[in-house]
């Protein structure tokens, strides 16, 4: 076992985080169980590059009891905590990260995650598929198949098997209704406002709140922007889902029409320059942006760099831009991942359920690579329904089940 830390002395500070969220993780903690009691990953090497935090290190202990050699990273050079990663490397698992790790760091630690010769590929934004495509290509002849935990990242996989060029087959966790509907949503919309109110201290009703993308995270964000008191924007590109928006009672319209009207500027698309040079000039005095997509690209920020008279770090984790009409525009977190680079990530509860899926997708691939081809599959409906009732067990949630007689009526041509 070898890392690449901050500190192992953090250590039992990593650890209580651990136990606090092992407590809120009841379905990883039962299907690790199972894993635990068949062995399926028995000196399988996996690598692994998910933000590296608590709920994180969780998922790979669990596949650590299923006996899975784990390699692993973070996704995001603003997600590690220090203390995380060193209760991991503690745990005995191989880890390379860092907090606020420069360019060249976070390559190096994606590349060491990488450097055991991985048979299971557990990503969080398509990171190490673009390595093992790339420039270690050499090594994607051992991958038995990948895990996508984002919507970015199984749009850049989609591009590859369009191309037919994917290496290996990969299961599109985040296409899983456990997933989408519970971990973009209600997650994403959760911890988004959970980084932003920690981070500024400032009060969110009665503001405006322009989000861009109204996709599951975009709804999620609004949703919980809503009840929270704010007027809300949404700009979109899909007509579909414009509409979507205006019937939720949201206002749509371009972004150069928000960007004067914008007390906080939320973008949650998986595009770049969203928010660009021309936008930064139009905006209120004092003006509040942030991300909440994979990559820190949505928000210009170089051109915003390039026009500003003045910076300055306002606060912890917020960057004022002062720019030539004499206004104050703010950024959270450079631009990238505000909920993770602001605040802890997902709440537990909603990271079991993904994790979940991560183990059961793992699982699959190992028992059916060879039939799967080189191809972006989704999760067997089968699994993704096994997290949805190992859910409602540890919640004590009981319902119906079809009677025979009702079974045989749905799937029958005789409606009658």
């Amino acid at each position: 076992m070898a890392y690449e830390i901050l500190d192992i002395a953090q250590a039992p500070s990593g650890r209580k985080k651990i136990d606090w969220v092992e407590k809120h993780m009841p379905i990883v903690a039962k299907i690790e169980q199972e894993l635990k009691a068949t062995r399926p990953f028995d000196n399988i090497r996996f690598s692994v590059s998910v933000h590296m935090e608590a709920k994180t290190a969780r998922l790979l202990k669990a596949i650590k009891a299923g006996g899975g050699i784990i390699s692993a990273t973070g996704c995001n050079p603003l997600s590690t905590q220090d203390d995380v990663a060193a209760a991991v490397a503690e745990e005995g698992i191989s880890v390379f990260a860092w907090h606020n790790e420069s360019p060249e760091e976070y390559k190096r630690h994606l590349t060491q995650a990488l450097g055991h010769g991985p048979s299971i590929v557990i990503d969080d934004g398509g990171d190490l598929a673009s390595l093992l495509h790339t420039e270690l290509e050499d090594l994607s002849s051992g991958v038995f198949g990948g895990c996508e935990e984002t919507t970015t990242g199984v749009n850049r996989l989609r591009i590859l098997e369009r191309e037919k060029r994917l290496k290996y087959p990969v299961v599109a966790v985040n296409n899983a209704e456990c997933k989408f509907l519970f971990d973009n949503r209600y997650g994403m919309g959760q911890s988004v406002w959970d980084g932003i109110n920690r981070t500024t201290n400032l009060i969110v009703a009665g503001k405006t709140v322009v989000i861009t993308g109204y996709g599951w995270c975009g709804k999620g964000v609004a949703m919980r922007a809503k009840g929270l008191g704010a007027k809300i924007i949404v700009c979109e590109i899909n007509p579909v889902r414009a509409v979507e928006a205006w019937m939720d009672g949201f206002d749509v319209m371009p972004m150069d029409d928000a960007a004067e009207r914008g007390d906080f500027f939320i973008t949650v698309t998986g595009c770049n320059g969203v928010i660009s040079k021309r936008h930064f000039t139009r905006m209120k005095d004092g003006a509040i942006l942030c991300n909440a997509g994979h990559f820190d690209v949505e928000i210009d920020i170089k051109s915003l760099r390039e026009i500003a008279v003045d910076i300055e770090e306002k606060r912890v984790n917020i960057k004022g831009y002062k720019l030539s009409n004499g206004k104050w525009v703010y950024v959270l977190a450079e631009g990238r991942l505000v909920n993770l680079a602001s605040g802890d990530g997902h709440p537990a509860e909603i990271m079991d359920m993904s994790f979940a899926l991560q183990l059961l997708s793992a699982k699959y691939i190992l028992e059916n690579y060879k039939d799967l081809g080189n191809k972006v599959i989704s999760l067997p409906k089968e699994l993704d329904e096994l997290v949805a009732r190992y859910k409602l067990e540890t919640l004590g949630v009981r319902i119906d089940a079809l009677t025979g007689e009702q079974a045989n009526y749905v799937n029958s041509w005789n409606l009658g």
